[in-house]
């Protein structure tokens, strides 16, 4: 009986030793994934990244994004689409995954499960259709904010497709989008996701030797309007989220640039 307790103890420390090793493990390669998303990436262009609120900037190779932990979401996404990034390549779509960059940890796709709202992008698919892998990691939750279809689908998309054939006229783009975090949002799911009244896009062209700007303020409703009806000065955004979009600018350059809502400089034919 005695031998029998002895084997019995010591199966169980075994046991308890075996998952601490393993929790051990875990933790370290977690903590290494989380350092490694805090390295700007050699495709990154860090002199276009616009500052943080929260502290919590992640780099992975195709896009950078600030998670805020209270909203469930990233506060902005940003990303330079260049030329060659454009391409018809159809990738299938893969599932949606949690970001393990994330320190505090990025939202459950299913929150998003019977939310009545879609899982939208911030930086789109279509904008990572170069290569497998980068079309793949802009389906990590950390890359999605709550969106309503006919939006999603409607002027959202419509200003997607624009964007990339500006990227195509003008040899190249600095991308920068996200939902406005702040007012009265509803939230969906377990992890309370806030669903953003207003979401907005803002872009810069320093490719044809004359630096330009446009940014877009969208309320979360489709619309038949034309886009250029929702052409907002880059400081009114500034001012609703906090962020300063471009701080490594010439600061009377980009004071010029902010203050203005003219598009004249962008083609919508």
């Amino acid at each position: 009986m005695k031998k029998r307790t002895t084997y019995s103890i010591i199966a169980i420390l075994l046991l308890c030793g075996v998952f601490y090793y393993e929790f051990h493990l875990e933790g370290k390669g977690q903590q290494a994934i989380v350092n490694a998303g805090k390295n700007v990436k050699p495709e990154t262009n860090g002199f276009f990244l616009p500052t943080s609120t929260t502290g919590q900037i992640v780099h992975h190779e195709g896009y950078s994004l600030s998670y805020s932990e209270p909203h469930e979401q990233a506060e902005w996404v940003a990303y330079e689409l260049k030329q060659e990034h454009l391409s018809n390549s159809n990738y299938k779509r893969p599932y949606f995954e949690i970001d393990p960059a994330v320190k505090t940890g990025a939202a459950h796709w299913r929150n998003y499960k019977n939310s009545g709202f879609d899982r939208g992008h911030l930086c789109p698919a279509a904008d990572r259709a170069y290569n497998q892998d980068a079309y793949n990691e802009t389906f990590l939750t950390s890359n999605i904010s709550p969106q309503n279809h006919e939006f999603n689908s409607g002027i959202w998309n419509t200003l997607e497709q624009k964007v990339r054939y500006w990227a195509s006229k003008y040899n190249g783009l600095f991308v920068v989008s996200g939902g406005i975090l702040n007012g009265h949002m509803e939230t969906i799911g377990e992890e309370q996701v806030a669903v953003p009244n207003q979401f907005y896009k803002v872009l810069i062209d320093n490719n044809t030797g004359n630096t330009k700007m446009i940014a877009f303020l969208m309320p979360h409703e489709n619309s038949k309007q034309p886009l250029y009806k929702f052409v907002v000065p880059v400081d009114s955004i500034e001012t609703l989220t906090g962020i300063d979009f471009f701080p490594e600018l010439e600061d009377a350059l980009e004071n010029e640039l902010e203050a203005s809502a003219d598009y004249k400089g962008w083609s919508f034919n």
